[in-house]
């Protein structure tokens, strides 16, 4: 045992945050074509990265806090785990059949995924990075969405054209409500009582009340509808037009189309900016993503993205560079694999590490290492471990902070 602490080797690879860079809000978009991730800035529509995830990307949804985001791979049956601050993907999670959309809760700690063609919602545990629930739905389960509180998840069934409605406390369905035909893209408002659903293959937008469960409104926008999102207000709702390569614009006080804007070819992802100033749109046919101007209902720049963008989820975190503010968030400290059998990585989220300390069940130390580079990943490897748990104690700017892993 004593000897184990010449095995824990320190790597510097890449530089977890730069704080020089400018702060905006940043878009994910998944581009099916090329198996990439487009990460924009907001503010410039610059493309600032490629992100290499599985076969055909779909889904995307953005941490609360903007330090991770997840990624539906519908070939490859996976969802990828992207950190933002260094744009790399750190976990792949096999999930069921073609994944398609995907939802993280308010807190972060469950991610959400329907699995098509198996006709159940995968529920991922964030903290472990693994399926901890397989919930049976219906027929061709497409869109995700949470409400607000975390309490509930909403399903469409395109298949079935019904709305599951799954209490997250016990992952059992309360409800299912029936919708229009083919039902695609979900949006929660902000106060978490109405519920809006783009009906593929009825043309229109179903409206749910949550308290009730029913459809106190259908609003026929243009053919195809897929995408859906809500502005962060609540006015108003953004709907793609995949057959039309229009974006249709509802008044949520009326339940009415006020405005239809042209876009690039068969658009399909929709998210609005956390201020409700722009909505940006995924070109599926066009490899590019459309900036409108919710002021005046008008197209104003074109975003290169890769190959056939999906983008079917929310794919624009809230806070600058996708990072939390440092006062709102923890040090985000992640140890991974885990369970490992060759080496360990230990990764914080504010380039906030400054020592690592292990120890095993005994509370023996068995690893030290003081560090230098405070944003670099660190490698421990562990390969001489003997089988068994231990503790990584990792000392940072907001406190220490204990992660437990399994050695295998």
């Amino acid at each position: 045992m004593k000897k184990t602490i010449t095995f824990c080797v320190l790597q510097f690879a890449l530089c977890i945050l730069n704080y020089s860079i400018t702060k905006a809000q940043t878009a994910y978009i998944t581009n099916w074509g090329d198996s990439t991730v487009s990460v924009i800035n907001v503010a410039t529509n610059a493309v600032k990265a490629t992100i290499k995830v599985g076969e055909d990307p779909s889904g995307v949804s953005v941490s609360p806090d903007g330090s991770k985001v997840y990624v539906t791979n519908y070939g490859s049956r996976s969802v990828s785990e992207i950190f933002t601050a260094s744009n790399i993907v750190f976990a792949t999670i096999t999930v069921g059949n073609f994944p398609n959309g995907i939802a993280v809760t308010p807190d972060g700690s469950i991610v959400y995924v329907t699995n098509y063609y198996d006709n159940t919602l995968s529920v991922i545990n964030t903290a472990s990075n693994t399926v901890t629930a397989t919930i049976p739905v219906g027929t061709g389960p497409a869109g995700v969405a949470v409400s607000p509180d975390g309490s509930k998840v909403y399903v469409t069934n395109a298949g079935s054209s019904t709305v599951s409605e799954i209490f997250t406390a016990s992952n059992i369905i309360f409800a299912t409500i029936p919708v229009g035909t083919g039902p695609q893209g979900i949006s929660v408002s902000p106060d978490g009582n109405f519920i809006y659903v783009a009906n593929e293959h009825s043309n229109s937008v179903s409206v749910i009340n949550t308290a009730s469960n029913t459809i106190t409104a259908t609003i026929p926008v243009g053919s195809d509808p897929l995408g859906v999102s809500v502005s962060p207000n609540g006015d108003m709702v953004y709907v793609t037009d995949f057959g039309d390569n229009s974006v249709s614009v509802i008044n949520t006080a009326s339940n009415t189309v006020t405005a239809t804007i042209t876009v690039g070819s068969e658009p399909l992802g929709v998210s609005v900016t956390p201020d409700g100033k722009k909505v940006y749109i995924a070109n599926n046919g066009g490899n590019s993503a459309d900036v409108i101007n919710t002021a005046t209902n008008t197209v104003t720049a074109a975003c290169a993205t890769g190959n056939s963008p999906y983008a079917f989820g929310n794919f624009i975190s809230t806070y600058g560079d996708g990072i939390a503010p440092q006062s709102m968030v923890a040090a985000g400290i992640e140890v991974f694999p885990n369970p490992a059998s060759e080496e360990i990585r230990v990764i914080g989220n504010q380039c906030s590490v400054s020592g690592v300390e292990v120890f095993n069940l005994l509370g023996e130390k068995v690893c030290s290492l003081p560090i230098t580079d405070h944003c670099s990943p660190i490698t421990i490897n562990v390969a001489d471990f003997p089988a068994g748990v231990y503790m990584v104690k990792v000392k940072t700017e907001k406190g220490m902070e204990v992660k437990k892993f399994i050695k295998e």
